[in-house]
Parts: C-alpha cells; structure tokens; sequence
C-alpha cells in the first residue's frame, strides 16, 4: 500500500515529470529568484532529454535559466533580470546570447512581470498599471514582428491608454496576461495530500503556479497532513492546482533552500570560471548534466562535505559561517 495514496496519481520521478509535461516549443514558466530556490534538478532533466525551442517566462531568474539557455533548449524569452548575485550580475550564458543575437528576448520590469502573471492567474486577458511609464521599457520591443504572430506571443508588448475613470490627463499601461502551458517551482514541504507550502520569500511563484496550464512541484520533503494543517496561513498552494509533484532533496542545488541549505559558493565559483567560454561550458554540461545519470549520482559528486558546509541552521535558515567568496 502507497504512503501517500492521496497523491499516487501525481507522485513521479524527474523523468516522467519531464516526459509528460514538457515539450518542444512550450511556454515554460520556472520559480525562484538568482541564486535562490532554482528548480535545478528538473531543469538538468530537460537538459538530458533534449528539449528545444522552450519559450521561457520568468519574473527574475538566474542559474536554471543561464543553464537552460546555454544549453540550448530555450528559443525565446520574456524576464525581468538574469542574474547570480556576486557570482554573475548578468547571467553569463544569458548575457552571451543576447549580444551574439541567439535569443528572441523581451524584457519588462520586475513588477510588471509579477501583474503579467497575476492577469493570467485571474484570467484576464491584460492587466493595466502605472509602472513604466516615463521610461525605456516603453521605447524599445525586443521581438520581431514575425515573433509576435507565434502563439502565446502578445501581438504588442505594451499598450497605453487614458484611465476611463478620470477625465483629467491620465495614462496607464496595459500589459498582456501571461498563461504558461507549464510552470516549474521547487518548495519546501509539499504535504501528503498534495498542499504546497515554500518557506521564505515566494517571488512570483504563486502567480506563476497560477496562471499556468499544468504545474510541477519538486519539493524536499513530503510531510504528514497533520505537519501541513499547522500555521495553514503559511500554505502556499491547495492540492487542486498540482499536477506533478517530485520529492527530490537538494532538488534546487547549487542554489539555496530556505531552511534545508544555502547556496553553494564553490560551485558557483566554478560556474563563474567557465561559463563564458563555449569549449569549457561543454565540458561542464558533460561533467554535470549529461554524465550524470540521477539525482543521487549528482549529490554524491557534489559531496558530503560540500553538502554539510551549505547545510542550513534550521532556526535562521541559512548555513553561518558559510565562505561565500
């Protein structure tokens, strides 16, 4: 007898996750923020199976988007920022792409990325907001007009009008609704009848999770129903809006987890060293990605002692005295 019976139909590994869920040419949504809460594990599984041409929706990404993109598996993509934190300001393949014209890429503010998903998670078609205005987000399209006859491109980027509630001088801007065949997020806890609770800032996640077709959630670790009814105002998600759930430890490694582990400095470091040169960023794909043939053989190459130095203080959330440099 399964000891989650309630969640059967949606417990699967990273494998069936991917094969079921995501394809050639989807609009993909994936959680988290820089170097915090990347759902890494899923995106070196999209990696292995080949998956290409992903349009990738972001609200402000980092590792799991730079890999993605120098992996070649995104097409086209709509952010707020890239970024690594100290490691990389600019995300180093993201950044490459862009200058050598690789990448079809529009880009909005981070706010405006929120209210995009928040106008798809409430089923609006678009979503109007003073942000912008005044400056150059509102001057410059990043894609072609052959891009936007694509489906799930906006036929403009933006549109402004006069606030029909005021007479006087006032304009607002509408921005399009985003709506993600798939959305990605690695939390915390997920409990054993499917509620998903992350820990920490959310970012745009909720919305995310919210305005998508078919979620995905790679979690830590699944907890017993009386655990997630305690502090239920700290739940993120009911079980009716999870499609897919995947239980997979340091499933976010080598970006941090609130209360299980910190990001990994080492790694990042490594990443860092590499990642602008194309011949060396191949061999990091070979070592990491398609060398690897599951999740455990990608801890035990990690490390133990790696991993007890990034284990976090269960009552900060964070690793102390952790060398960040």
């Amino acid at each position: 007898m399964s000891m989650y019976p309630e969640i059967d139909d949606k417990l699967m590994d990273l494998e069936e996750a991917v094969s079921r869920f995501i394809k050639d040419g989807c609009q993909l949504a994936i959680g988290g923020f820089t170097i915090v809460r990347n759902p890494m594990a899923i995106a070196y599984e999209i990696i292995r199976k080949g998956i290409r041409d992903i349009h990738l929706v972001c609200h402000s990404h980092g590792q799991a988007l730079d890999v993605l993109l120098g992996a070649g598996c995104v097409k086209r993509l709509e952010i707020a920022y890239g970024g690594n934190g100290r490691y990389a300001p600019t995300c180093i393949r993201f950044k490459k792409a862009i200058q050598q014209g690789e990448l079809e890429f529009e880009d909005y503010s981070n706010y405006q990325m929120t209210l995009r998903f928040l106008a798809g998670a409430l089923g609006m078609s678009f979503i109007s907001t003073k942000s912008g205005l005044g400056s150059d987000l509102l001057n410059f399209e990043g894609f072609s007009k052959e891009t936007r006859t694509q489906e799930k491109v906006a036929n403009k980027k933006f549109a402004i009008m006069q606030n029909p509630f005021n007479e006087k001088d006032d304009e607002v801007v509408l921005l399009p609704a985003l709506t993600p065949d798939v959305s990605i997020i690695h939390a915390q806890y997920v409990g054993e009848d499917g509620t998903v609770r992350i820990k920490g800032l959310t970012f745009a996640d909720i919305e995310q999770a919210k305005s998508a077709d078919v979620v995905i959630v790679t979690c830590e670790e699944i907890v017993p129903r009386s655990f997630i009814r305690l502090d239920p105002d700290q739940n993120t998600l009911p079980p009716f809006f999870v499609d897919a759930i995947v239980k997979i430890p340091y499933g976010a490694h080598p970006t941090g987890c609130f209360l299980y582990y910190d990001y990994d400095p080492k790694h990042l470091n490594l990443y860092k060293k590499i990642a602008g040169d194309d011949e060396l960023f191949k061999q990091y794909l070979d070592e990491w990605v398609y060398g690897i043939p599951n999740h455990d053989a990608y801890l035990d190459k990690v490390g133990r002692e790696t991993l007890f130095k990034i284990k976090a203080n269960p009552i900060v959330g964070y690793a102390q005295g952790l060398d960040r440099k």
